[in-house]
């Protein structure tokens, strides 16, 4: 009992830094149609960003997320203004190409200015704890990653699905041109978009650094499993992005605790069974 509590709220945790850090890509692949590879590497961009704050600079930890959040927006904007906005509607191979170009770009900048090696976001003391739930105690920064992640996909679904900004990205992705011409001004609901993404990219980098160790190569190591939930979950879908998260975690994080010795073979073979099973993802765009 006491190993299937410890993996399940493991999982739970792991699951949910996941789902806050793909659940941008979800939307930028699902509502904007954008193939954006380069999603990790605004990830590690809030992590390094967390980290100077309040490594560096000692600012805290709530300060540094505040900072990664809005620091990444701030140098996400120009770059959706002149790069991304030329490849929305674009052919997938040049979405592909331009993204991985702009990941290579972030980790040779990231290298140059931070340096090669790994970075910490040091946790305040109300985080360093732990919590008795009476069959196990569970850290208190677990905690707050699986809070955040519930609040995220609470907010994102009431931004969607009952805000009148929801029914503007449903409408300009539904008929971008038909919505332009009623008056939406499209090019705004992307970039809010896209900034939203990034933003949330960016606050996934922070909760998840326990888990998802900040180093110049983050954007490469975890591309392949933002994509995978992405791609399990269904693009666009909120509810799916967060099963999927929720599941592969559970997982890989069953497969690391009973057979470490295999690596992530069981978590891509659960990936394969289940896109093989559901070509669309669990849930699909949302609609």
């Amino acid at each position: 009992m006491q190993l299937v509590s410890s993996i399940a709220l493991d999982a739970l945790a792991y699951g949910m830094v996941l789902f806050v850090i793909s659940i941008g890509l979800s939307v930028t692949m699902g509502l904007m149609r954008v193939v954006n590879l380069a999603h990790g590497a605004f990830a590690m961009i809030g992590g390094y960003l967390a980290s100077y704050a309040a490594r560096d600079l000692g600012l805290g930890y709530a300060a540094g997320i505040l900072i990664a959040v809005v620091g990444t927006i701030i140098i996400a904007i120009p770059i959706e203004r002149f790069l991304y906005r030329r490849i929305y509607g674009a052919p997938e191979l040049t979405q592909v190409l331009m993204t991985i170009g702009i990941t290579f770009c972030v980790i040779g900048l990231a290298n140059y200015i931070f340096g090669p090696t790994l970075k910490t976001v040091p946790l305040p003391d109300v985080l360093k704890g732990s919590v008795d739930l009476g069959f196990r105690s569970i850290a208190m920064h677990r905690l707050f990653a699986i809070v955040c992640g519930l609040l995220v996909a609470g907010g994102l679904w009431f931004l969607i699905e009952r805000t009148a900004f929801g029914i503007k990205i449903r409408a300009s992705v539904d008929n971008a041109s038909m919505a332009a011409a009623l008056g939406v001004r499209t090019e705004i609901v992307y970039a809010v978009s896209f900034a939203l993404a990034v933003g949330l990219a960016a606050l996934g980098g922070v909760l998840g650094a326990e888990l998802l160790p900040v180093e110049p190569y983050y954007a490469l190591r975890y591309m392949v499993t933002f994509l995978v939930v992405v791609s399990v979950g269904g693009a666009g879908s909120i509810s799916g992005a967060l099963i999927a998260c929720l599941l592969l975690g559970a997982i890989d994080t069953t497969g690391r605790y009973l057979a470490p010795e295999y690596g992530e073979f069981f978590f891509y073979l659960a990936v394969i069974i289940i896109v093989t099973l559901f070509p669309r993802g669990l849930a699909g765009r949302l609609k």
